[in-house]
C-alpha cells in the first residue's frame, strides 16, 4: 500500500533573492503540492538564518491555508521553548477556526536541547558507533550537536528568543498544557480553570517531532500522539527514534496504535545526472548550519562547485550528504520506499531545496507522479 506523501518547507532564500519572494514561492508551491496530491504541507520555524524565511509557522500557515482548499497545513515544528502553551494553543486554535479540519500542530523541543547539550560537553567523549546498513537503509555515524548548541553564538540567540531570566519550560508539562487548552479541559494544580477561547475544543491534530528515542519520542508515545522522526536532520538516530516512540506508546482517543511519519531530504530531476547537479549546493548549505553560521542563502550549483573543500569540511557534512536522496523519480521513490519500509512509517515527509523555485516545484511534481503511479 502506498503511504501518503507530505512536504516540509523551509521557505528557502536563494543566493541573490529575498525573503518576500521566498514566502511567495512557498504559497505557490503549496498550491501546486495540492494539485500534485500531497497530503500535508508543513512549514518550519527557524531563526537567525539568512537562507530561511520561515520563522513563524502560524503566520505562514494562515497564508498557505487561505491559498489552498483541502491540503492539511501545519508546523514542522513550533519550537516550544520560545512560547507559552497558551500562545501556541490560541494561535493554532484560531487557525482551526478559520480553516476547520485542516490544521496540524507539530511540536518540537528547542531551549531544552541547549541545556542538555551544555551538560553533554562536560562528559568524557564516547566513540560514536560506526555507520551501518539496515535492510538497505544507510544509518551513518552520528553527528554531535553539543558543541554547536552549547556555543556562545547560540547563547546569544537564546537570549533574543526568550524573556530575560526565563528558563526553557518542561517539555512534557508544556505538551500536556497545550493538549488541555485545546480540549477546553485545563485545570491548574489548585483547580482553577482556564480557557484559550481561540483554541477551545478544536480539531487541531497535534504531532511531536523528534530526532532520537529520547524525551520527544517518549512524550509522543506516552500521550498517544502521532510522531515524526527526523531522518533528514539526524539520520543516525532515526531507528532509535522510531523504536523509542513505539516502546512508549499508550493508546489514546485519537490513536489506538502508533502513528509515525519519517522525513527525508530529496532532490528529483528528470535523470540522475541533472538531479546531482541541482543538489550540488546542499553540502555548502549544511556546512554553514553546522558551523553555527545559520543557513546561508542557497547557492547556485556553479557557486557551490567553485568552493574548495577541506577534509574537515567534508567530515562535517558527510552524514547528511550520504543520506540525501538525489536522482530520477524512480531512484528517489525507491530510496523513500526503503526508508518507509525500514522505519515502518505511516507517512513520508520530504523536504527539497534548490536554488531555482521552478526546479523545486518540478522535483515535487516528478516525485508525486512516480510515488502515486
Amino acid at each position: 500500500m502506498t503511504v501518503p506523501l507530505c512536504i516540509l518547507d523551509l521557505s528557502p532564500v536563494p543566493a541573490g533573492g529575498g525573503v518576500a519572494a521566498a514566502l511567495r514561492n512557498s504559497v505557490d508551491l503549496a498550491r501546486r503540492a495540492e494539485e500534485f496530491g500531497y497530503h500535508r504541507y508543513w512549514v518550519a520555524e527557524h531563526h537567525f538564518a539568512a537562507g530561511v524565511a520561515s520563522s513563524h509557522p502560524a503566520l505562514l500557515i494562515a497564508q498557505i491555508a487561505a491559498a489552498t482548499s483541502h491540503i492539511r497545513v501545519g508546523s514542522g515544528a513550533v519550537q516550544t521553548g520560545h512560547q507559552t502553551a497558551l500562545s501556541i494553543a490560541e494561535q493554532f486554535g484560531l487557525l482551526d477556526a478559520l480553516y476547520p479540519g485542516r490544521i496540524d500542530l507539530g511540536l518540537g523541543r528547542s531551549g531544552q536541547r541547549r541545556v542538555e547539550a551544555i551538560a553533554e560537553l562536560g562528559r568524557p567523549p564516547v566513540a560514536p558507533p560506526e555507520a551501518r546498513v539496515v535492510d538497505g537503509l544507510l544509518i551513518p555515524r552520528p553527528f554531535s550537536f553539543a558543541k554547536l548548541i552549547g556555543s556562545p553564538r547560540f547563547a546569544v540567540y537564546a537570549s533574543l528568543l526568550q524573556q530575560e531570566g526565563a528558563l526553557p519550560p518542561d517539555f512534557p508539562a508544556q505538551v500536556d498544557e497545550i493538549l488541555a487548552l485545546l480540549a477546553a479541559e485545563y485545570r491548574s494544580e489548585d483547580g482553577v480553570e482556564a480557557y484559550a477561547r481561540a483554541g477551545e475544543a478544536t480539531d487541531v491534530e497535534v504531532w511531536v517531532l523528534g530526532s532520537s528515542g529520547g524525551e520527544s519520542a517518549r512524550v509522543a508515545g506516552a500521550r498517544g500522539l502521532p510522531f515524526a522522526a527526523n531522518y533528514h536532520v539526524s539520520p543516525a538516530t532515526v531507528l532509535e527514534a522510531a523504536e523509542g516512540y513505539r516502546a512508549a506508546f499508550q493508546p489514546s482517543a485519537g490513536n489506538a496504535a502508533p502513528r509515525m511519519m519519517v522525513s527525508a531530504d530529496v532532490v528529483v530531476a528528470s535523470d540522475d545526472e541533472e538531479a546531482r547537479r541541482l543538489a550540488t549546493p546542499y553540502a555548502l548549505w549544511v556546512r554553514s548550519i553546522r558551523l553555527g553560521e545559520g543557513a546561508i542563502p542557497y547557492p547556485t550549483p556553479e557557486q557551490a562547485a567553485a568552493y574548495a573543500w577541506s577534509d574537515e569540511d567534508r567530515e562535517l557534512v558527510a552524514d547528511r550528504l550520504a543520506t540525501q536522496f538525489v536522482g530520477s523519480p524512480q531512484t528517489v521513490a525507491e530510496q523513500l520506499r526503503t526508508l518507509q519500509r525500514v522505519t515502518g512509517a505511516d507517512e513520508v515527509l520530504v523536504t527539497t531545496i534548490t536554488h531555482d523555485h521552478a526546479d523545486r516545484v518540478h522535483s515535487f511534481e516528478l516525485l508525486a507522479k512516480e510515488w502515486y503511479a
